[in-house]
């Protein structure tokens, strides 16, 4: 098994792009996706449940997603997961949980979107 941590979603992109760094030549991308379940509760009523997932880019992916990727458009994002820790500014330890984004298939026919 050559990819155990692997992650594909299909999403929705909750805000622009952001620029978060660029070092050595090397730019990183922050972006927000929402993905959506819908369900039926024990009512038999419908539901809609949203997660939120944090997705970094780095590099050439980083710089298609600042050019091509805006607000609302569906996405796939292919990659791994990565928590990582940090001490907020009270001291506490913090962990988040990130896709590290290996691919990404634009779904948003630009034509269409904008018509």
């Amino acid at each position: 098994m050559s990819k155990a941590n692997h992650v594909r979603l299909i999403g929705n992109v909750g805000s622009k792009p952001n620029l978060i760094a660029t070092n050595s030549n090397n730019v990183i991308v922050k972006l927000t996706m929402a993905t959506h379940e819908t369900f039926k509760d024990k009512d038999g009523n419908k539901q809609k449940k949203t997660e939120w997932h944090n997705v970094l880019a780095f590099g050439k992916l980083a710089e298609l997603s600042l050019k091509y990727v805006d607000k609302g458009d569906l996405i796939m994002v292919e990659g791994k997961l990565q928590t990582r820790q940090y001490e907020d500014k009270q001291g506490n330890n913090r962990y988040v949980t990130e896709i590290i984004m290996e691919e990404i298939l634009f779904l948003t026919n630009k034509n269409q979107a904008n018509q």
